[in-house]
């Protein structure tokens, strides 16, 4: 197994952080005095970068303003945390997954739209920022699916794409892996169905957290 690097999403594939999300969003527009968007659309657009997803939400304004509302959420989200409602649960199963992993010998990254200090903050919270040898996030790649992320975790891993896998919840994971050349494999406990993943190309689907073991144990 040495020489196997598995980079997961973080938001809908380790963590279930919606609430967090649609909370800081809903009260950035208040704040900005907007109606906010239905948590169905933002749910749609986890895991794209802040300045991104403004640009997905408000189509019709200027990027001035994607920059203002993505400034606005990063201080909703602060205030949520002050106030002791940030809740971030790793999915049911995923920390002993993650260790048997890395008993293995698996490398294990993380992509993801977080920023730095969010992303550690969410793996210290768990005590699981130990197991993984590459990071990458929004604050120093272009959004997903852009598979900058994917080419800067290899290169830490020293590892080549087709011996990674992109393991995440939405169709932006699945075509930055599939742009990276790595395989990926979708799971459906987070933001976007099944058939979209599928739809997207992705060479597996994990149904559960075991289903996605035994795809993990095919991939040596």
């Amino acid at each position: 197994m040495k020489g196997k690097l598995a980079i997961f999403d973080c938001d809908g594939t380790l963590v279930d952080s919606q609430a967090n999300i649609c909370l800081a969003m809903e009260y950035a527009f208040e704040q900005a005095g907007m109606n906010p968007p239905s948590r169905h659309a933002i749910r749609r657009i986890v895991g794209l970068s802040l300045v991104e997803i403004m640009r997905v939400l408000l189509p019709d304004s200027d990027a001035s303003l994607h920059a203002e509302m993505a400034d606005r959420y990063r201080s909703s989200y602060l205030i949520l945390r002050n106030n002791g409602l940030e809740h971030e649960p790793l999915y049911d199963g995923m920390a002993a997954l993650l260790a048997s992993m890395d008993e293995s010998g698996w490398l294990l990254g993380v992509a993801t739209g977080k920023s730095d200090r969010g992303l550690e903050r969410c793996l210290d919270h768990h005590a699981i920022k130990g197991l993984f040898v590459t990071m990458q996030t929004a604050d120093r790649h272009p959004s997903k699916p852009h598979p900058s992320m994917v080419y800067q975790a290899l290169a830490d891993a020293g590892v080549k794409a087709q011996q990674a896998v992109v393991i995440g919840d939405t169709v932006y994971d699945i075509h930055m892996g599939r742009a990276a050349g790595t395989r990926t494999i979708g799971v459906n406990w987070g933001y976007h169905p099944v058939e979209e993943l599928r739809e997207a190309g992705a060479d597996a689907i994990a149904e559960s957290m075991d289903e996605l073991a035994a795809l993990l144990g095919e991939f040596a």
